[in-house]
């Protein structure tokens, strides 16, 4: 596996362990906003989101686009491709084990 691809992964999961971060990241899921629409229903401070903002930025969730004066920040699709990469290796694993748990519960039954 590539060095750079763990180093993204880390800085992921990294951005998103913080709560305030992740509900920063659910509320761009729904469209492009500003920093201060995104304050809105949060107790944060202007420098706080904005160095909320460049740890999901570092790490590839989001990404921002200039409109004259205005910064509007979105969901970057390409940085969930690596926690899409990262959850299908263990993908595999489910199928089996469910099928062994339903087994398991039958033979319970019986």
């Amino acid at each position: 596996m590539c060095l750079c691809i763990v180093m993204t992964e880390n800085e992921i999961f990294r951005a998103l362990a913080d709560p305030t971060r992740r509900a920063i990241f659910e509320k761009l899921a729904t469209g492009s906003m500003n920093a201060s629409a995104l304050r809105e229903g949060m107790e944060i401070s202007q420098p706080a989101m904005s160095q909320h903002l460049s740890v999901l930025r570092s790490a590839e969730l989001i990404r921002e686009e200039r409109q004259g004066r205005f910064v509007n920040y979105e969901v970057n699709p390409d940085g969930l491709v690596h926690i899409a990469q990262w959850l299908a290796k263990y993908r595999a694993y489910w199928p089996a084990r469910i099928t062994a748990l339903k087994t398991l519960l039958k033979e319970m039954d019986q």
